[in-house]
């Protein structure tokens, strides 16, 4: 098994630290959907001790990275990776989560994946259990950096499924599901954080 690594990850995983500390529970399972490597996976199981953190996947090579990650950290409250589709929520392998993140996944998938993601965390998630993302995204009130229109038609030449998605589109997708946008959390080399909390009094399930 080989532990892959990005230079990215490297440079944004304290960034997004910092988000998952100030509004991640103190404790219980948090759901990783689409970990890749899976390094990110090991840097907040490590960095917050009180949660127990699952990472999934669709890919085998990705899972078995995440897998070699696991190996050489030895972090007691990482667990074993899943395979887990976000495209297809009727088939996750988890039941329930406390909390739900997803890095960099919306913009590289099918518009499908984001569907599935927000079905499932209006499933999973409890009153007031967040799903936090993190990605570049367009957004109608703000200008668009060159760089986020250049990565955009690059990944539309790579598959035209993918492509920056508009957080108002995302933002209404998660209110179908009975989750409200709670924070905007502008992040480096424009990317955001964006944390949606559930709630029993929106139009979800």
């Amino acid at each position: 098994m080989t532990a892959l690594s990005s230079p990215a990850t490297a440079r944004n995983k304290d960034l997004i630290l910092e988000v998952l500390r100030a509004h991640l529970p103190a404790s219980g399972l948090v759901l990783e959907v689409a970990s890749g490597a899976g390094e990110h996976a090991v840097h907040m199981a490590a960095s917050l001790p009180g949660l127990t953190w699952q990472p999934s996947d669709p890919d085998s090579q990705a899972l078995a990275s995440i897998a070699a990650w696991r190996a050489q950290a030895g972090t007691v409250n990482l667990l074993a990776p899943l395979e887990l589709d976000a495209a297809r929520p009727d088939n996750w392998p988890v039941r329930s989560a406390d909390a739900i993140v997803c890095i960099n996944m919306i913009h590289i998938s099918p518009w499908a994946a984001t569907e599935g993601l927000f079905t499932g965390a209006g499933r999973l998630l409890p009153d007031e259990g967040v799903l936090v993302t993190y990605g570049p995204y367009l957004e109608d009130e703000v200008e668009t950096a060159p760089s986020n229109l250049a990565f955009d038609t690059s990944l539309k030449s790579r598959n035209p499924a993918w492509g920056l998605r508009r957080r108002e589109n995302v933002e209404a997708l998660a209110a179908r599901h009975g989750l409200a946008l709670h924070a905007r959390v502008a992040m480096p080399a424009n990317n955001l954080s964006l944390v949606f909390r559930r709630s029993a009094n929106m139009n979800g399930r």
